[in-house]
């Protein structure tokens, strides 16, 4: 099923999967990417490099302000709705991202990127083999994917989970710590 897409905004991403309707808004974070401007297709470098892909795989740099009074730490991910399973495909989670941080640099999802001290890339799916970022590699022939980049702003300094937790582990662990929530979405199709 294809949705479309200002109905991006509000597909299950993290912390609030199953929000019920008339759940009150979560506040908004400002949340930008020089790496990933608006209206234009992710660049080359920052998509995957396996499955016949041959990009950079270098995860974007990420800029975000406006979290509340309360915040104690971020939770960042990337997710591709269209992705099958129809569950869709986790590309990205970094955890327990200090308040502090206002941001991540280019690369900080890659091995021995320059994450914020303290914060932890994650395995973002359970076919993913190392907790890292991966970029986006849509099958050949597909229409475009849109990319759906969350920041979280948390109640809570840290989740405390095993390196061995899933996505589902995360959002369970942000559920009813959530703040603040800022995306942006992105597309990529596979030439």
């Amino acid at each position: 099923m294809r949705l479309a897409p200002f109905a991006l905004l509000a597909l299950p991403t993290m912390a609030g999967l199953a929000q019920p309707a008339a759940a009150m808004p979560v506040p908004v974070l400002a949340l930008t990417s020089p790496d990933l401007p608006a209206g234009k297709d992710i660049p080359v470098l920052f998509t995957g490099k396996d499955f016949g892909c041959t990009g950079g795989e270098v995860s974007p740099a990420l800029d975000w302000h406006g979290a509340p009074t309360g915040t104690k730490s971020y939770l960042v991910t990337m997710y591709d709705p269209y992705r099958p399973p129809q569950s869709g495909w986790w590309h990205w989670i970094v955890a327990d991202i200090p308040v502090a941080a206002h941001g991540l640099p280019r690369g900080a999802g890659n091995p021995g990127g320059a994450l914020p001290a303290g914060a932890h890339n994650v395995r973002p799916d359970g076919d993913a083999p190392a907790p890292r970022y991966y970029g986006p590699c849509p099958d050949k022939g597909n229409p475009a994917h849109h990319y759906v980049i969350t920041v979280y702003a948390l109640d809570l300094a840290t989740l405390g989970l095993p390196e061995t937790a899933t996505a589902a582990d995360y959002d369970y662990a942000t559920s009813g710590h959530v703040l603040a929530r800022g995306q942006i979405v992105r597309s990529y199709r596979r030439p």
